[in-house]
Parts: C-alpha cells; sequence; structure tokens
C-alpha cells in the first residue's frame, strides 16, 4: 500500500528553489527571445513573430503549471 504523506519543510524547500532556478531561467529566455524578436522585427524580418510568440506562450504555460503545482504542494501540506 502507498501512504500519501505530505512533504517534510526540507523537501519543499527544495522544490521550490529548484521551480525558482528552472523559472529563472525560463524568464531570461524569454526576455532574450523578446529582443531578438524585437531586433529582427526592427530589421525587417516579419517571419519571426509567430515562432517566437508560439515560444513565449510555452514558456507562460510551462511557468504557469509550475505555480499551479505550487498551489497543489501546499494544499497536501495541510
Amino acid at each position: 500500500m502507498s501512504l500519501k504523506r505530505p512533504f517534510t519543510r526540507e523537501q519543499r524547500t527544495t522544490i521550490i528553489y529548484g521551480m525558482l532556478a528552472f523559472i529563472l531561467i525560463l524568464v531570461v529566455l524569454q526576455l532574450w527571445l523578446f529582443t531578438a524578436t524585437m531586433n529582427a522585427y526592427l530589421g525587417g524580418d516579419d517571419a519571426v513573430i509567430w515562432p517566437a510568440a508560439g515560444a513565449s506562450i510555452f514558456c507562460l504555460l510551462l511557468n504557469a503549471g509550475l505555480l499551479r503545482y505550487l498551489y497543489y504542494i501546499e494544499r497536501v501540506r495541510r
């Protein structure tokens, strides 16, 4: 039988630090993507706009999924 036990404080802290590191990487990626897209657009290249928007939305969905998992961890704790 599998028992569902809430995470300990140390385990939650480790999970949250890992999530924060991943979110930081995603935010830096989105900033770079925005800068590169604006540079290409202002240079006259319109072909990069939609792929960059799709990648940015994908990063947003990843961040939203991590936030949802964080809420789940806090709900299980109580």
